[in-house]
């Protein structure tokens, strides 16, 4: 089950309705969570989780020993939104990033949508203490009864903001070439495999992804040499999102991701992008994945591995549902699609 946001915490913390949105999927192989911030100053959306205090911990638990009990496995996606913020979610801060260029996009925040405003490049030093905030969340994680974590590498989110050159023109050691731009990335995966090994950590990336403005003058060289450092780590996997239609528009966006950034990796890959059951299979036949992620068919089917396994239909999306940025109705297209054997 692909990590993908619902919106449906309290104040940043976990409640007891996620828990039985994440049980209810327990079947899938493996549950990725929906993005999850490290730091107050990593706050993109209104009603996100976080895992940066005891508080929220504690409130994931309850998370974790739902799926638990049913048998699941489930990771934690760590998550730093980087530009991609406003200082109506951030108590009146300006969002940081690698350099002071604005995303392209709006946001939903408690005053309505917004326009992303251009964020305060991060000092030096300030860098270090991020990837501080990725171990320390790792470390929350655990506590919370997490089978391990999944880093947020994709969308135009403060890793992806690091490693593509269209959003760092920094001129530091984080900064020009393709070795100092993938530098952040690389430091946050070897603190958080410090504390879970790398066994127990993957993370995602978007080679193609245009979202929010994102674009690299070279994404072959960049992600190849991102994803060449990574085979050290050993990591459970790596998760490579397929481009959209809308980023094949751009013109420098890769279209065959998986088949292009294969023979850099050594270790299991998970793909994702569009994949129904056949696709899936097919996919894995060729040995070019080792797994499949689906998301939208796992937030109408709750039992989406049963109902492949049986060739059964499946419930559509509510759209109008899929996220939530108040408190009324926070179980409808949440909670309430219905199991194959009702």
């Amino acid at each position: 089950m692909a990590p993908m946001t619902r919106l449906r915490a309290t104040n940043s913390i976990p409640t007891s309705l996620m828990a039985k949105y994440y049980a209810q999927r327990a079947s899938a192989g493996l549950i990725i969570t929906e993005c999850t911030m490290v730091s107050p100053l990593s706050n993109g959306y209104v009603n996100c989780p976080g895992i940066y205090s005891a508080e929220q911990a504690t409130a994931w638990q309850q998370v974790t020993d739902a799926v638990h009990q049913k048998g699941g496995r489930i990771f934690l996606q760590l998550w730093h939104s980087g530009r991609i913020a406003h200082p109506s979610l951030l108590n009146g801060k300006l969002p940081v990033a690698p350099s002071a260029i604005a995303a392209v996009g709006t946001l939903h925040s408690a005053a309505g949508k917004v326009n992303l405003d251009t964020p305060r490049a991060l000092a030096t030093e300030e860098v270090s203490q991020i990837v501080e905030q990725f171990r320390q969340g790792a470390k929350n994680a655990l506590e919370a009864g997490f089978d391990g974590v999944e880093l947020h590498g994709t969308f135009g989110y403060l890793i992806d903001q690091f490693l593509q050159d269209g959003s760092n023109q920094r001129t530091d050691r984080y900064g020009g070439s393709i070795e100092n731009r993938a530098r952040f990335l690389l430091e946050v995966v070897e603190a958080v495999c410090e504390v879970m090994g790398g066994q127990s950590v993957g993370i995602k990336l978007s080679p193609s992804s245009t979202f929010y403005g994102m674009h690299d003058s070279n994404p072959l060289a960049t992600f190849s040499y991102a994803i060449e450092q990574l085979n050290r780590f050993k990591l459970a996997y790596i998760h490579l999102m397929e481009p959209t239609e809308d980023d094949l528009k751009h013109g420098t966006a890769i279209d065959a991701v998986l088949s292009t950034f294969r023979p850099f990796y050594l270790g299991s890959i998970v793909t994702n992008g569009g994949y129904d059951k056949f696709k899936g299979n097919r996919i894995l036949e060729t040995g070019a994945a080792d797994l499949v992620s689906f998301g939208k068919p796992f937030i109408a089917n709750p039992d989406l591995a049963e109902r492949f396994a049986m060739d059964a239909p499946l419930n559509n999306v509510n759209f109008a549902n899929i996220y939530s940025t108040s408190d009324r109705d926070l179980d409808r297209g949440y909670i309430d699609y219905p199991f194959l054997d009702s």
